[in-house]
């Protein structure tokens, strides 16, 4: 996928670490609600990491979920991501 590491991706684009829960509770609410994502994992993705630190100033905070619209939640709670979505 060539628009995996910018702000306007095609789809869905969650960026996550394999031990995270804040990451499976995004992921279970999209799974939830039957909402299609792409999951990228930090984990030996140089690429990725580097993209979510310079979209969280320096930090590898995760999930950072980039929407197709330009948004970007990071960390979001249930109710953040449900706002999202319903407003989508």
């Amino acid at each position: 996928m060539t628009d995996l590491y910018n702000t306007n991706p095609s789809q869905i684009v969650m960026y996550t670490t394999e031990y995270c829960s804040d990451c499976y509770r995004a992921k279970a609410f999209f799974e939830a609600n039957q909402v299609k994502y792409l999951r990228v994992q930090l984990e030996d993705d140089h690429e990725a990491t580097e993209f979510v630190m310079n979209i969280n100033n320096g930090h590898r905070s995760v999930p950072t979920i980039v929407f197709p619209d330009g948004a970007i939640l990071v960390e979001p709670s249930w109710n953040e991501l449900k706002e999202k979505i319903s407003g989508s």
